[in-house]
């Protein structure tokens, strides 16, 4: 069996706005394209679909847990920056 890796929402948010966007703007203008395009962005789909089915649990909230330590970092970073910030003008 393969080993699914977790895809995160936006992933499948792009396919599904590329798909609409492949359909209604580019289909009518290029066929070539709008068709390629919609493929892509049908594949796109389902291998989300696929990734929401399958893939480990764990694997999935670990990529959660760097995201929210990434932005815990952020924060941390402009809070410094604001007391640097503070500090220098007085």
């Amino acid at each position: 069996m393969y080993k699914v890796a977790p895809l995160s929402g936006s992933f499948m948010l792009t396919s599904m706005v590329g798909f609409m966007v492949s359909a209604i703007y580019v289909f009518p203008r290029s066929l070539a394209w709008g068709f390629t395009l919609g493929i892509f962005f049908t594949i796109m789909f389902v291998a989300s679909i696929i990734s929401m089915t399958y893939a480990p649990i764990e694997a999935e909230l670990a990529v959660d847990k760097r995201r929210k330590n990434k932005s815990e970092m952020l924060e941390t970073i402009e809070t410094e920056k604001k007391k640097q910030t503070r500090i220098l003008r007085k």
